[in-house]
């Protein structure tokens, strides 16, 4: 199970662990209950004086494992083989149980012991979805410090029959206590404030004492990083604030275009854009939204950012690096069956499609990359093309259509998504050349046509175009004096990576420039 290379840096790993924890497996006749026993054994044999195994487990849902502590009864279980993007969350909740300090927040940790109730989590997750490690190890997290916390990461494709019955059709989805919690990728902040009932006023109680910023950027993506990162190095005080950082990189798998790195993984590219931004020293604020921006009354007076809970922040200058989001088909069955079949990340929710019929609309790289990309798991794929033909780059289009399980139907207008209140079972579309409508019968759809910038916040305060993107110069300068804009959010043409980021640092110096040419105010 476990290489020769694996074990050497596992047994590294594991001289970490200062308390002896015990894997418990409960198992069946399954064959991933053997594949779970190998592995148990090989990690116990890693570090035999602080891991010990039992096969006498008795948790209800067979095949699994438990990790705890000797002597205690932590909630981490493992439904599932975690190989695959799950292998860290396995190494992590080992070194935790073992009593290895977790790299959060002091008052994180607090927050989660103080934690009064009992909560059971169940995830379901894919060994192929990059978002769901995020997932599992906040719940893993909780529960190690928090024995009244009980979590159990589920792969889907090991409990087929639970996911087909609870209806689950997208990764990963959390049930608390039995009931539906979530969907998506979440982190431990956002767990932790649906669950903490007085986290959200504290958190505003604790914002609103912040000192005023030079600059307080709105985002967390490549664009805000790099704005940050150049704003840091002059000197001045520098903020940012986001519902989290890394932005659409987090949803991106591979990225292979940004120059100087070959390959890497979205997360892995996010958690370096932070690293890199921690480094400066800016004050990062996440899992908080923006309510609204208010202009300063005077030039290089005060800008207010408030937020959701209430908080207000103040700074003298501010970049909205706000980026975009999946755009939708805007047809009657999408927001009812999302994530009951209507799906639109193809790496993380396409493994609970295996074997079935779906389809993917939209016809440009994204779309033809998620249709490759299903084909190797799903019965067929069919593409659904609102134009005369595929937008995408021709060597993915020659690669679409050489795999004999796809069907490409271009001049294609999708109608509605259809289903039975529970799932959705098919889609309506039409022939836009002769007029004929025609069904499909599917299990999902996978919608891939593209983004839409995030400024409903702004609409009112300035000057955006009819596609809802901020209006900038070539200096990333707004409709405001002292508000600056970089990135997807922005008119800049081509989303991509590299150029938000290049864009955030020249918004990062216009601010800066803005900063020295304008009288400061004489009080805040």
């Amino acid at each position: 199970m476990l290489d020769s290379n694996t074990q050497a840096q596992l047994a590294s790993y594991f001289e970490r662990i200062s308390q002896p924890i015990e894997l418990i497996a409960s198992l069946d006749d399954s064959a991933g209950a053997a594949d779970i026993r190998e592995l148990v054994t090989e990690i116990a044999a890693i570090a035999p004086d602080k891991i010990s195994a039992r096969f006498d487990g008795t948790f209800e849902r067979r095949p699994s494992f438990q990790i705890t502590r000797v002597g205690h009864d932590m909630g981490v279980h493992f439904a599932a083989l975690p190989m695959g993007h799950e292998f860290t969350s396995l190494l992590l909740a080992l070194l935790w149980a073992g009593g290895h300090p977790p790299k959060v927040e002091p008052e994180v940790l607090e927050q989660i012991k103080a934690i009064d109730g009992d909560f059971a989590f169940d995830t379901f997750m894919s060994l192929t979805c990059h978002n769901c490690p995020d997932v599992v190890q906040a719940m893993n997290l909780m529960a190690v410090f928090n024995p009244r916390i009980r979590a159990v990461a589920i792969d889907g494709g090991l409990f087929q029959k639970e996911v087909e019955d609870r209806q689950i059709m997208a990764v990963p989805s959390v049930f608390l206590n039995g009931q539906p919690f979530g969907n998506g990728r979440m982190e431990v902040g956002e767990i932790l404030a649906k669950i903490d009932t007085g986290a959200a006023r504290r958190e505003a109680a604790k914002l609103n004492e912040k000192a005023p910023y030079d600059v307080l950027i709105i985002g967390g993506g490549p664009a805000g990083a790099a704005a940050a990162v150049y704003a840091a190095r002059k000197g001045i005080r520098t903020g940012i604030v986001a519902e989290r950082f890394g932005g659409q990189t987090m949803d991106t798998l591979g990225i292979e275009n940004f120059v100087s790195v070959l390959e890497t993984e979205g997360p892995k590219f996010a958690a370096a854009l932070e690293a890199h931004v921690r480094h400066y020293g800016v004050d990062i604020i996440t899992l908080q939204r923006v309510a609204r921006l208010e202009a300063a009354a005077q030039p290089g007076g005060y800008a207010s950012v408030v937020l959701d809970n209430g908080a207000v922040l103040k700074a003298r200058s501010v970049i909205l690096a706000t980026g975009a989001r999946w755009r939708n088909i805007n047809v009657p069955g999408e927001h009812e069956y999302r994530t009951k079949g209507v799906a639109y990340c193809p790496h993380c929710d396409g493994p609970l499609f295996k074997g079935k019929d779906v389809a993917v609309i939209g016809g440009g790289n994204s779309g033809v990359e998620a249709a490759i990309d299903l084909a190797g798991l799903v019965k067929s794929v069919t593409l659904l093309e609102f134009a005369d033909q595929l937008r995408a780059d021709a060597v993915l289009v020659d690669k679409l259509r050489s795999m004999p399980n796809v069907t490409i139907h271009t001049d294609a207008q999708t109608l509605e998504v259809i289903g039975d209140g529970q799932k959705m079972n098919g889609l309506r579309y039409k022939d836009r050349v002769g007029g004929a409508e025609h069904k499909l019968d599917l299990a999902g759809v996978f919608v891939q046509i593209g983004l839409v910038p995030n400024t409903e916040f702004l609409k009112g305060t300035l000057e955006l175009s009819k596609f809802g993107e901020i209006i900038i110069d070539a200096k990333c300068h707004t409709s405001l004096p002292g508000v600056f804009a970089a990135g997807d959010v922005t008119t800049v043409p081509y989303k991509q990576i590299i150029i938000a980021a290049g864009e955030g640092s020249k918004a990062a110096l216009s601010a800066f420039d803005y900063l020295i040419r304008t009288p400061a105010p004489a009080a805040a």
